[in-house]
């Protein structure tokens, strides 16, 4: 949902949610130019005061930018972007990233910009924006990485240095002491903060799951965020993508051994489309295509790029062998397995070149498999179902997570029953939700609240959430939107 449309509230009010408090935003309307010249009037945080400021992410899924503000003092979790498909065929779709003028207006006060994970919706804009700040930028090897190798690709010149991060390491930037926490998700290295400060700590949790049997990472442990929570954490920032789904996540574990157990019994050509920032899921099929004697090709400029990061820190081996495109041909179909980006229906993709069977090098036949080791990201599931009518058309047989006995597809983010444990793991004293529309932030809410959290604050970008001295939540607070990335 475009934030423009989104209508905003005049007023928050308290609401009893099973005894406890939840602070929720009432009734919307344009902000007015008088109103965003009040808030530039707005005092800075002092040295009793912990802010909480999304600039992306709060009220939407994608282009997370937040602020956390102490003593004068800002810090910045994660510059995202967000992707928006076209309503015409063909076209590439909207790429836009937040609009940052409350914090471009106060750069000498931002300390550093960290980063919690390699997803384009976290880190996309940091090549078009850091040089406005050129703040420290803090990243693990990964992500590090990526943003390098991203910026090259897109003709923008290199944020340089970044500090490279590890969990369990701390580090100082002004006033705030961050900690980097291991959380599981679907790319490497994904860390939550550990945010203190002279008036409070914050857990931004970035975004997270449980997995006891993962690819990549360490897996789960209790013990990890028992001892977070036995630290005292006064807010916790919170993942809402999955509130309203049941249970808990699958195991990339569980994914890799139904992936290796799906292919080894299929005869002809197989074609994979997953995210391609999922190394687990790439590890997967590499281990795959070697159970079942095959070899590998990549179609698409973003998996090749995520295998070469993976690759240079030793996460892949070094020394394996791709088959080129233009070879493909040559080779027994039962001998082939490519893995293609393109699993959203992305026009210009290898999978839909592929499915219109105007690729310049291959070319599906009947009795080939196409598996969507992916989910359909809301939004994009008229361009999907056309994707998979067309290679239907042509014989070949599509196989998607969504329709699997067996799990084909692992979320990488935490469902009802996990948020559940992880509140009573750390038991903040205020859980915000995030990352999520409002329906969603809502029912993180109530999730946390009947896991005993005492207080819950929600609200959208641009809202001004007070974690110390006393919690509340100032609507408006600054300007938000979006504008193109160009």
């Amino acid at each position: 949902m475009y934030l423009e449309e989104m209508v905003r509230a005049a007023t928050y009010a308290i609401l009893p949610l099973s005894g406890k408090n939840l602070a929720v935003a009432g009734s919307t309307g344009a902000r007015t130019a008088k109103g965003m010249e009040v808030m530039k009037n707005l005092r800075e945080p002092g040295s009793r005061d912990l802010w909480f400021l999304p600039l992306g992410g709060c009220g939407e899924i994608g282009m997370n930018l937040n602020l956390i503000g102490h003593d004068n003092q800002w810090l910045m979790v994660d510059c995202g972007v967000n992707f928006t498909q076209s309503h015409y065929p063909g076209t590439d779709p909207l790429i836009e990233m937040p609009k940052t003028s409350f914090i471009d207006q106060r750069k000498t006060s931002l300390m550093a910009l960290l980063v919690t994970h390699a997803h384009e919706d976290h880190i996309g804009a940091i090549g078009k924006l850091w040089h406005r700040w050129k703040c420290p930028l803090v990243a693990t090897p990964f992500a590090a990485e990526v943003i390098r190798r991203r910026a090259l690709s897109r003709g923008v010149a290199v944020p340089e240095p970044i500090i490279i991060a590890s969990p369990g390491n701390d580090k100082r930037f002004g006033s705030f002491t961050v900690r980097w926490i291991p959380m599981n998700h679907s790319t490497p290295e994904t860390c939550g903060l550990e945010i203190e400060t002279s008036a409070g700590r914050i857990f931004h949790a970035a975004d997270w799951k449980f997995d006891k049997a993962p690819v990549v990472g360490p897996e789960f442990s209790a013990a990890r965020y028992e001892s977070l929570g036995l630290r005292g954490v006064d807010a916790m920032i919170s993942d809402s993508t999955n509130a309203f789904v049941d249970g808990e996540s699958p195991s990339e574990g569980n994914v890799k051994a139904n992936l290796i157990e799906l292919i080894k019994r299929l005869d002809e050509r197989v074609v994979v489309t997953c995210f391609s920032s999922n190394i687990a899921r790439l590890i997967s099929l590499v281990e795959a295509a070697i159970a079942s004697e095959r070899r590998i090709c990549l179609l698409g400029r973003s998996v090749i790029l995520m295998l070469e990061c993976a690759k240079s820190l030793d996460m892949i081996d070094k020394d394996l062998k791709l088959v080129d495109q233009r070879h493909l041909g040559y080779l027994p179909r039962k001998e082939v397995l490519i893995i293609a980006t393109g699993s959203q229906g992305e026009s210009g993709s290898g999978l839909s070149r592929l499915s219109m069977d105007t690729h310049r090098h291959i070319y599906l036949e009947k009795g080939d498999t196409v598996i969507f080791s992916s989910r359909t990201i809301p939004g994009n599931e008229r361009a999907v179902k056309t994707l998979r009518r067309r290679f239907v058309q042509n014989g070949v047989t599509v196989l998607h997570a969504e329709d699997s006995g067996s799990a084909l597809h692992a979320t990488g983010h935490a469902c009802r029953a996990e948020l559940e444990a992880m509140y009573r793991l750390i038991r903040p004293r205020v859980v915000i939700p995030v990352h999520g529309d409002s329906e969603r932030l809502m029912e993180n809410a109530r999730i946390a609240s009947s896991a005993g959290v005492a207080n819950t604050l929600s609200g959208m970008n641009g809202d001004l959430f007070t974690i110390s001295p006393a919690t509340s939540v100032s609507k408006g607070f600054c300007e938000v939107g979006r504008v193109p990335l160009v």
